[in-house]
């Protein structure tokens, strides 16, 4: 692509994105002639890898109120932090934020180029190139699903995902320009979450429809190609629900693994490569309480949960009584948080 098509497609996604940016409660507007909080940037990019800006919105203010600087945080206990992000997900993130954090105070605050950001704990590729050039303003190309579809319905690249992503990049980098590349990351990341959409692109508002060769095509949703998906294993598992004095028993997960370090309800030790064994903590009777499903990256979960019905709890291994009005703040998993409301919805 020559220079000044680039240029063209820079000045014009720039423009519009003066007048239509979306206002987030982590992003300095357009033109306000703010600076960008390191922090603020960072914390929204690793919250938003694989969540949507939705999800995301609640729990960012919950987390820069109660720790409103990357020192604060790096102060927090694991179990603090890991509680304000259950719900959230991939909770590996959540432990390597902790990690960061307390590597960046150490540091003395957050290195503004992309090669050293890439050595923090939990920052790959695009993280470090989104901090880089949003919070720094350095020339760096971050390439989120939303700016891989828009670029690669721009140029109408046929190879199939995830094999295209050489070819995104590369044409990615082609049109970002040496200034503003925060800007011009963020507005082709709003493109491709409002008009550049995954099914209804609205072509006759894009600021880059005469640029566009897939809407040439006359089919731009076609773009990206995908691979076709493979099917999830299916597991199933038990949670197992312990009552006493309006408390329940609450277990905190091994330290490595799935949901590692997190309260949970005792269960059979499902995994992703197995199915629960049925074995209870206790012996006793019990009854069914229902069953709630969950998806995980790489596989879907059936789990079914039960409720003891006897009266010997001296037996139990180490774990905790919790209150069940004070449920809400165990931080429990969404998965366990979904368990749990099963049995209390059937009272």
């Amino acid at each position: 692509m020559n220079t000044s098509k680039s240029a063209s497609i820079a000045e014009s996604l720039l423009d519009w994105y003066g007048h239509h940016a979306r206002s987030l409660p982590w992003r300095v507007a357009p033109g306000s002639g703010e600076t960008p909080d390191p922090y603020r940037v960072w914390l929204s990019e690793v919250m938003l890898q694989q969540t949507t800006t939705a999800a995301v919105a609640p729990y960012f203010r919950k987390f820069t109120e109660r720790w409103p600087t990357v020192d604060a945080l790096a102060a927090a206990s694991e179990e603090e932090v890991m509680a304000a992000w259950a719900g959230l997900g991939y909770y590996s993130r959540a432990r390597n934020l902790i990690a960061c954090a307390r590597e960046v105070a150490e540091m003395g605050g957050f290195p503004d180029h992309e090669e050293a950001l890439r050595k923090l704990p939990g920052l790959g590729a695009y993280t470090a190139a989104a901090v880089a050039a949003i919070a720094f303003g350095r020339r760096a190309v971050p390439v989120d699903a939303n700016i891989e579809r828009v670029v690669a319905r721009l140029f109408a690249i046929e190879e199939p995902l995830p094999g295209a992503r050489k070819a995104i990049r590369a044409r990615a980098e082609e049109i970002t320009p040496e200034t503003r590349s925060g800007d011009f990351a963020q507005a082709l990341m709003d493109l491709g979450a409002t008009i550049c959409t995954p099914r209804d692109s609205k072509c006759l508002l894009c600021p880059l429809s005469a640029y566009c060769i897939a809407r040439q095509t006359g089919d731009p949703a076609r773009f990206p190609e995908k691979a076709a998906k493979k099917a999830k294993p299916e597991r199933s598992g038990t949670a197992f629900w312990i009552e006493r004095d309006n408390a329940v028993w609450l277990v905190r997960r091994p330290g490595r693994g799935m949901l590692a370090g997190m309260r949970a309800l005792p269960d059979d030790g499902w995994s992703a490569r197995s199915d629960g064994s049925d074995e209870a903590p206790i012996p006793g009777s019990w009854r069914a309480g229902g069953v709630v499903r969950h998806g995980f990256t790489h596989f879907n979960l059936d789990l079914a949960v039960v409720c003891y019905a006897g009266s010997a709890t001296d037996a139990l291994e180490e774990g905790e009584w919790w209150p069940l009005e004070r449920l809400d703040e165990a931080g429990l998993p969404t998965l366990f948080s979904k368990a749990a409301q099963v049995v209390l919805a059937a009272r």
